[in-house]
């Protein structure tokens, strides 16, 4: 399997630092990790810290989600006379805080482990999908996009957990998804910057490309955002039942699990739907 220390020469200091990076980053402890009082070998599974490259990633899904949706709401309060007050409530963010926050959802991601961040993304599909059905009795949809973003980075950090568990390469592709998925994010939160400070008077002159885009085609913003959020689900649904039973010795024991969760569930639902 490729691993960071074959690159590396001969240093008894430098090999072992770069191999406490390698495990850190594909979830394992070195030799000799003190995470719960006692000495550990090579290769055990740390669930906590050691989480943060795929938190990261989580955290930046969050980011772009909220980005767009800020680019999208800014359009149409500008659109809108009535809607002022919100266009200068978006524009007086203080954009300092969003990798504030990223950082701070990095953590939480971390800490929490992809066996909660499991319960996490089934616990919201069961609740998206009554929402999506009460559509015709008045809700509105653009509460899934608020209610989502915790369960958003929960599904993408347990989704790739399951997909990078015992693969090959498994810290160049941490690495890689964590580098793209910043590289996303920042680039979401300068685009949702631009429209916020500079739209109004491109969308008018025309003579921004990207402004020209928006404006013929920022209208799909939330089709985009509905068709991206409902492919990520679907696959963190997925990586979420296979990682929950991967603690359970048998089928039985997977059974006895699952049919009381899921009947529980779905009278829940039943009667959120009969409320409504």
């Amino acid at each position: 399997m490729f691993s960071l220390v074959s690159w590396l020469p001969a240093l008894p200091g430098l090999v072992w630092g770069w191999a406490l990076l390698d495990a850190l980053l594909q979830g394992e402890s070195p030799r000799g990790w003190h995470g719960d009082g006692l000495g550990t070998s090579w290769g055990t599974p740390v669930t906590r810290c050691c989480l943060f490259p795929t938190g990261l990633v989580g955290a930046c899904a969050v980011s772009v989600l909220c980005s767009l949706l800020k680019v999208y709401l800014y359009m149409q309060c500008l659109n809108n006379p009535k809607r002022q007050a919100e266009k200068e409530a978006i524009q007086a963010q203080r954009w300092v805080l969003e990798p504030l926050h990223v950082v701070v959802l990095t953590g939480v991601l971390a800490l929490v482990g992809s066996r909660v961040a499991a319960l996490v993304v089934l616990e919201f599909s069961l609740r998206a999908v009554s929402t999506v059905l009460s559509l015709g009795k008045g809700a509105h949809s653009s509460q899934l996009y608020l209610l989502c973003q915790y369960s958003l980075g929960c599904g993408v950090s347990c989704s790739l957990s399951f997909l990078l568990e015992g693969a090959p390469h498994g810290t160049c592709n941490l690495v890689l998804a964590a580098g793209l998925a910043g590289l996303l994010a920042t680039y979401a939160r300068r685009l949702a910057h631009h429209v916020c400070t500079l739209y109004e008077l491109h969308s008018r002159a025309r003579y921004c490309g990207v402004c020209i885009l928006l404006l013929a085609a920022g209208h799909g913003i939330p089709r985009l955002l509905r068709n991206a959020l409902a492919v990520t689900f679907a696959v963190a649904d997925l990586a979420a039942v296979a990682l929950i039973n991967q603690d359970f010795l048998s089928t039985a024991e997977a059974v006895r699990f699952w049919m009381p969760l899921t009947i529980c569930y779905t009278l829940l639902v039943i009667y959120m739907q009969g409320e409504k």
